[in-house]
């Protein structure tokens, strides 16, 4: 994993194994948390990367409270697509905006209506086909010719970064395995000083600690994505019919596995 000062959880997905052999590509999807906390020596960095375009999960008012920063050195195109709704988009609101406590009746609220991370990818996939099908487009649009790599992001990098990169990697035929330790591997990262503060900043909302909310905000188990992936298939036949529900064409889904595999 490349160190960008600032980024916790910021990865090239190139390295994947796939099932026929080989791995997938270095330099052409990454992922990572939340740009805004960059440092300058950071910036240097990501510029040095081929990375030309910037998808954020965000939604509107998780951007508007920690703005993305990019290197100022070249354009990079950004494409805003939010896909958090319901409960868990509000709560987010509340934690980006980091303002008063939350009401009895808010509190009430989303202590009744948590859902489990696999219920709230589920959720996602419900709904947001379109979105992930035009993050798949992008990555297939990609080249080597100049900077037009693809990261993906969120505020963690974690719930909807993650759903979008498992779903990518599945339809370019990796291994179910290699997918799941991508996924997981941000509990790790995010550990320590970012999980800290998200948890400080979630509390100081006035939204008792239980595990299950501890888990909701900082972690990745296995799990969590295996059953998410498993209602894809259930539901789609795999991540390629999916992306194909969601408008991505047969010839965009070859070009996508092209670009993702040595």
């Amino acid at each position: 994993m490349s160190v960008v000062g600032g980024l916790h959880n910021f990865r090239d997905t190139g390295g994947t194994a796939l099932r026929a052999g080989g791995e997938t590509r270095a330099g052409v999807l990454y992922r990572s948390d939340a740009l805004g906390t960059l440092t300058d020596a950071g910036l240097e960095v990501f510029a040095e990367t081929p990375i030309g375009v910037v998808v954020d999960f965000r939604t509107p008012h998780e951007r508007a409270a920690l703005p993305d920063r990019l290197p100022a050195g070249r354009p990079y195109r950004t494409v805003d697509l939010s896909i958090l709704e319901g409960p868990m988009g509000e709560l987010a609101q509340q934690v980006m905006a980091s303002g008063a406590p939350l009401t009895d009746d808010q509190l009430a609220a989303v202590a009744g209506s948590l859902p489990t991370l696999e219920q709230l990818y589920i959720g996602m996939l419900q709904h947001g086909a379109d979105a992930f099908a035009q993050v798949a487009r992008l990555v297939a649009a990609s080249t080597d010719d100049e900077p037009t790599a693809v990261l993906v992001h969120c505020t963690a990098g974690k719930d909807r970064t993650g759903v979008a990169v498992a779903l990518l990697l599945e339809a370019a035929g990796a291994e179910r395995s290699a997918v799941v330790a991508d996924y997981t591997a941000s509990q790790a990262n995010l550990a320590g000083g970012w999980a800290d503060g998200m948890l400080q900043t979630v509390a100081s909302l006035g939204l008792p600690l239980t595990p299950a909310l501890v888990t909701l905000m900082t972690g990745s188990p296995a799990e969590a994505i295996e059953g998410a992936l498993a209602w894809v298939d259930a539901t789609h036949g795999g991540a390629a019919e999916y992306l194909r529900s969601g408008g991505l064409t047969t010839e965009e889904l070859a070009t996508l596995r092209t670009r993702l595999t040595a």
